[in-house]
């Protein structure tokens, strides 16, 4: 059997994950399954908890706001105002 090392984490590697495509792709859905959380727990009246509200943000919302999102991102001279979770025909 191998023994792995772990590499310590240095502020480098940290700053070289927060700065990463991916991680940016996670904390926007992240934030737009939340938003999802809030505006779905105010409409029913209770907190409907992360794990339903991701649940349902993904068969309803995800694949539009991935295709907004691309868009967004494509097009040149885009403000980052618009949010492809609106975009993507979420109503308020």
């Amino acid at each position: 059997m191998t023994s792995h090392s772990k590499e310590p984490v240095t502020s480098s590697s940290r700053e070289f994950v927060k700065q990463s495509s991916l991680y940016q792709e996670f904390l926007a859905e992240r934030e737009e399954i939340l938003k999802h959380k809030w505006l779905e727990s105010e409409r029913l009246g209770y907190d409907i908890g992360f794990e339903r509200a991701l649940l349902d943000w993904i068969r309803k919302h995800r694949e539009g706001w991935r295709a907004a999102r691309r868009q967004n991102l494509s097009t040149p001279g885009q403000t980052s105002s618009a949010t492809p979770f609106t975009a993507a025909g979420k109503q308020n």
